[in-house]
């Protein structure tokens, strides 16, 4: 019982010349239309064009074609009795000794898909009357996501918890078309009535998978950004669709087993906006400021808050106020700036009479450095090294 491979011509050649009638794949369906049935072409004329809007019906001698991209599933009351997914043309028999229910040339499929075939296929005797479905095998695209509030995780560049809004699509794939039949799909659409389609907005059980993937996106955005082969920046999330789906297809799949029990896997995801929090906002613009101060981030929060209360000292108290921040006590180097911190309010300068050798080169050399890190203006680091030297 089952399907006899008759060839493997395309379904525009020699198949449709030599056949009177067959099923396929409906003309015009949607790009994101993952199970649906076959439907009845007429040849010449009538080729490629739906005649009899069928109910993909099949009985002994049945001609069928299945196209690259697609898999047959042949059901009766519900029961699995048939499956390929090599392009070709088949005839259904119930009765030859010769009919086969797996072809596939893909030897990592065909392991797959054999041990879903033994867990589900029909145990009895199937009758002559079969209902042929098909099941896209290729990506499947635009499945959209998006959270309405703030999602959180912990970023290891930030050293802290962040916050953001997302939005974009998911493409997915049916890795088990049996698995996904059997376990998933919901029995009406098994009885030929209707397409399922990811993005259907009437399809209770599309809609349970975006609430999945939008519950996982935590997670993955935790885990993308925490993987050190990506050096740790969520900015890099919107130029590498492949890998934010790995993580976010692993995320689903720890949580939801999307494979191993639905025969399912994320293979793309297009980030297509990120409206961060204001927290992480400010931590943003910390990181830019202080990787651009310095080249180097080091302890982040601090140094900017050096960097800035240098700035505020050089701006109100000319170059006693820088002198008194700590550079002419070599309290505050930049290049161990994360030593010690400023302290909470100027204290006195030093008189210059005080300054000893050591301290006075010190003193020169923080400036100098304060400069060339453009943290004070040329006019300033004039001022405070006159003053340093008792010329002013």
């Amino acid at each position: 019982m089952g399907l006899i491979q008759a060839s493997t011509g395309a379904i525009g050649g020699t198949l449709s010349d030599q056949w009177k009638d067959f099923l396929t794949v409906p003309p015009n369906i949607q790009p994101t239309a993952a199970l649906f049935s076959a439907v009845k072409v007429g040849t010449n004329a009538d080729r490629g064009s739906n005649t009899t809007n069928s109910q993909a019906i099949i009985t002994d001698g049945s001609k069928i074609v299945v196209p690259e991209g697609y898999g047959l599933l042949v059901f009766q009351d519900g029961q699995l009795t048939g499956y390929v997914d090599e392009p070709g043309g088949y005839i259904w028999s119930s009765e030859s000794i010769y009919s086969q229910s797996i072809f596939s040339e893909d030897t990592a499929r065909i392991a797959l898909v054999s041990q879903s075939w033994e867990r589900f296929k029909f145990g009895g005797r199937p009758g002559a009357q079969q209902l042929a479905l098909f099941v896209r095998l290729v990506e499947l695209p635009n499945n959209k996501y998006g959270t309405q509030s703030a999602i959180y995780w912990d970023d290891a560049y930030f050293k802290t918890q962040v916050g953001a809004i997302t939005h974009g699509t998911y493409s997915v794939t049916i890795t088990d078309p049996i698995m996904f039949a059997m376990k998933y799909v919901p029995a009406t659409y098994l009885q030929g009535l209707g397409v399922f389609d990811f993005t259907d907005n009437a399809n209770p059980a599309a809609n349970q998978l975006f609430s999945e993937v939008v519950g996982s996106l935590a997670a993955a955005f935790s885990a993308y950004v925490n993987d050190s082969t990506r050096d740790n920046r969520i900015t890099k999330i919107q130029q590498d669709s492949i890998g934010f789906a790995k993580a976010l297809s692993q995320s689903v799949q720890d949580a939801y087993e999307w494979e191993s029990t639905r025969g399912l896997a994320i293979s793309k995801v297009t980030v297509v906006g990120i409206e961060y929090d204001e927290h992480t906002k400010e931590l943003l613009k910390t990181v830019q400021r202080a990787d651009a101060l310095t080249g180097t981030r080091g302890d982040v929060n601090l140094q900017a808050s050096v960097a800035e209360g240098i700035q505020a000292a050089g701006t109100t108290g000319g170059a006693e106020g820088i002198l008194g921040l700590g550079i002419a006590a070599g309290s505050i180097g930049l290049s161990g700036m994360m030593q010690s911190q400023a302290p909470t309010s100027p204290t006195p300068p030093t008189a210059p009479s005080d300054i000893g050798g050591q301290d006075l080169i010190s003193t020169l050399e923080n400036l100098k450095r304060a400069l060339d890190a453009g943290l004070i203006e040329q006019s300033d680091y004039d001022a405070a090294k006159a003053k340093a030297l008792g010329l002013s």
